[in-house]
């Protein structure tokens, strides 16, 4: 007796997009003394949705509701959209993997940077899609080689981060209207702006939910502090956001987590001190990478990347003596990104035990 696994399931190998730093901690048997490489806000979600999450966690006992009426409804309002052009989900994670099912199947060819958000990648060879993967171009996703290897490739979907991660670059919200200009004839663009709230304005372009062919990915992961409430939401047409709602998990957004994004959305005075903070953070982290002899990358998002100034050893020997010495940090996976390692803004406590453990690490790789 065997399960009877898909042949496309069998062929899989094991594979976890990302190790996270409390699998990293139980491994080296204490925890770290800086938590500067998972992307989180440090400084937490609004007070406000604090004791939202902690009214609604006295009725967990209900089931939520699975509309998640209240918050769709708010953020249509806040966008503004159509309530039915928004659908609430588990993170951006959880949506791109249903967004992925509606267009994807054996064969189907999904263009993305290679070295961009590796969950993407993991969703389309779940469904198995086959990925064509185009190189950054300056540290930056490439629009115009995206939309070439579309053309080439008869794709049903591009992918692009703006802003990026790893990298932490952007393009204005003028050159991605062009490129949704641009598209190919029945190929979507999966637009995520997770890091959209830290951005210069004008980098989000505004939003059309009648164009189907576009669908955007935001969260309140990032900028509103609740990464571990894994809420997320998706724009776009009604008939794309109708067909994810054939599929969801329509229980999958607990209500404590909906209470707190609610409250999150309306606390927007918070929203504002907290992206005064990451921009002071980022400054920070500017002037310690100079102090240090390495490039930082100009980044709108609430990391900075750090070229380390050689190749992928010299990166992963930086990266891996700062974790020994206890600063969760992170880096690029892909070439050319896999030069440099990527600092989280963080609290000055932790900036500061970066600022002293950096001179160390640099030092074990000369």
């Amino acid at each position: 007796m065997a399960p009877r696994f898909t042949d496309h399931i069998k062929s899989l190998p094991a594979f976890v997009p990302f190790v996270g730093p409390e699998a990293m901690e139980r491994m080296s048997g204490r925890p770290f003394r800086a938590r500067i490489g998972a992307n989180e806000s440090v400084f937490g979600p609004s007070p406000k949705a604090v004791a939202a999450m902690n009214r609604a966690a006295e009725e967990v006992w209900k089931y939520a509701d699975p509309e998640n009426h209240d918050l769709r409804l708010a953020l249509a309002e806040f966008l503004p959209v159509n309530a039915d052009e928004v659908v609430v989900g588990e993170g951006i994670d959880g949506l791109l993997g249903l967004a992925v099912r509606l267009f994807v199947e054996k064969g189907v060819k999904v263009v993305m940077p290679q070295g961009a958000y590796p969950t993407f990648a993991y969703h389309v060879d779940g469904a198995a899609g086959s990925l064509v993967r185009v190189p950054y171009v300056d540290d930056r996703e490439p629009i115009a080689e995206l939309l070439a290897a579309a053309r080439e490739h008869d794709a049903a979907i591009i992918y692009l981060s703006n802003p990026d991660n790893p990298m932490g670059t952007w393009w204005d919200g003028d050159a991605v209207n062009r490129m949704i200009g641009e598209l190919p004839e029945g190929c979507m663009l999966f637009l995520d702006e997770a890091y959209g709230e830290f951005a210069p304005r004008g980098v989000l372009p505004a939003i059309d939910t009648a164009n189907p062919m576009v669908l955007r990915f935001r969260t309140f992961s990032k900028a509103y502090g609740m990464a571990g409430a894994r809420i997320g939401y998706a724009i776009g047409g009604r008939a794309v956001i109708a067909a994810i709602n054939k599929i969801r998990n329509h229980y999958g957004v607990n209500n404590v987590g909906q209470a707190g994004a609610l409250a999150a959305l309306r606390d927007q005075e918070w929203l504002e001190q907290v992206r005064a903070r990451v921009a002071r953070g980022r400054e920070r982290i500017y002037a310690i990478a100079e102090a240090n002899g390495l490039a930082a990358i100009p980044s709108a998002t609430n990391f900075v990347t750090l070229d380390c100034g050689g190749d992928f050893a010299r990166a992963k020997g930086v990266l891996d003596a700062l974790i020994a010495d206890g600063i969760f940090v992170r880096m690029p996976f892909a070439a050319p990104g896999n030069r440099c390692i990527r600092i989280g803004v963080g609290t000055d406590a932790e900036l500061d035990l970066f600022a002293e453990a950096l001179p160390r690490a640099l030092a074990t790789t000369e």
